[in-house]
């Protein structure tokens, strides 16, 4: 049974194969942007967590992890002003999701999901035990093969690498 065969879906001279890897993260890339605008927007839209304290509160969150964090000084600079680190991790979701599901400086919006990952990892989820069940560190996984490869297809970027392609081509 040949897999390879050339059908009307397949871009010109590429096998089912090669399509298939081109398109690869494109579901990976879809879920963690859809994941991070929802959750961007939910802190935002959330009248307890922008807060001090109070039930809900991003001031209280940060309050009962302090101790059991791997980096406590991370989560006393956040103590400092618990409102705008609530917002900026919020603003800063949302832009990552954006960017990473329009594909638009998509390997530096990766990066910016690794890091916001990591140190929810490293200070929220970090009491988690086993370690596996601290959804933040997979997610930080999941974002490395976006950090290492952007976005390929299907994207701000590649569009702007096709034109740029053009371009160069028509001055020869």
């Amino acid at each position: 049974m040949r897999m390879d065969s050339h059908t009307s879906f397949l871009e010109e001279g590429h096998t089912w194969r090669d399509t298939a890897t081109r398109y690869a993260l494109l579901p990976l890339r879809i879920f963690l942007g859809v994941t991070f605008i929802y959750a961007g927007v939910d802190k935002l839209t959330n009248s307890a967590f922008l807060h001090d304290s109070g039930s809900g509160s991003i001031g209280d969150l940060m309050r009962s992890v302090r101790d059991t964090s791997a980096i406590p000084a991370l989560i006393d600079l956040s103590l400092k002003n618990p409102v705008a680190f609530g917002g900026a991790i919020a603003i800063g979701e949302l832009a990552v999701g954006i960017g990473t599901l329009l594909g638009l400086l998509s390997r530096l919006a990766a990066l910016g999901g690794a890091l916001i990952s990591l140190s929810l990892w490293l200070t929220v989820s970090w009491a988690s035990s086993p370690y596996y069940y601290g959804n933040d560190l997979a997610y930080l996984m999941a974002w490395l093969p976006l950090v290492l490869a952007g976005a390929p297809v299907l994207s701000v970027d590649a569009a702007i690498r096709a034109r740029r392609r053009q371009r160069a081509d028509g001055y020869r």
